[in-house]
C-alpha cells in the first residue's frame, strides 16, 4: 500500500540534505522522496510505514519529527468527544443566570 509520509527534519546545509538523501535512497519500499531544505520538509512516497521512515531519517542525527499537517488525521477520533460536549451544553445556561444575579446585586448596591 503506497502512502506519503511527511517529516520535519532539521537540515542546515547540503551535507544534511545528502545524509537524508543517502538513508532514504537505501530504504526499502521508498518509491520517491523530496527534500526541501528551506522548509526543512522531507516528503517520502512509497510502500513504507511512517514510523520506519521516521526512525530511518532520525539515524542521520538530525532533529526529526512528523510534519504538523499530519496532526489533523488523528484529530478525527477526537471529534467524538466533541460530540459529547453538546450534552454538557444544557448545564451551561444554569451558571449564566447565576452570573446575572451578582450583576443585579452590584446594581442594587
Amino acid at each position: 500500500m503506497s502512502q506519503t509520509v511527511v517529516l520535519k527534519v532539521g537540515m542546515s546545509c547540503q551535507g544534511c540534505v545528502g545524509a537524508v538523501n543517502r538513508v532514504l535512497g537505501k530504504m526499502e519500499g521508498v518509491e520517491s522522496f523530496d527534500i526541501d531544505i528551506k522548509e526543512q520538509k522531507v516528503t517520502v512516497k512509497g510502500n513504507v510505514e511512517p514510523e520506519a521512515v521516521f526512525q530511518t531519517v532520525s539515524k542521520t542525527g538530525k532533529k526529526t519529527s512528523f510534519w504538523e499537517e499530519a496532526a489533523p488525521a488523528p484529530a478525527e477520533p477526537e471529534a467524538k468527544p466533541v460530540e459529547e460536549k453538546p450534552a454538557e451544553t444544557p448545564t451551561d445556561p444554569e451558571p449564566k443566570p447565576a452570573e446575572e444575579k451578582p450583576a443585579e446585586t452590584v446594581a442594587a448596591a
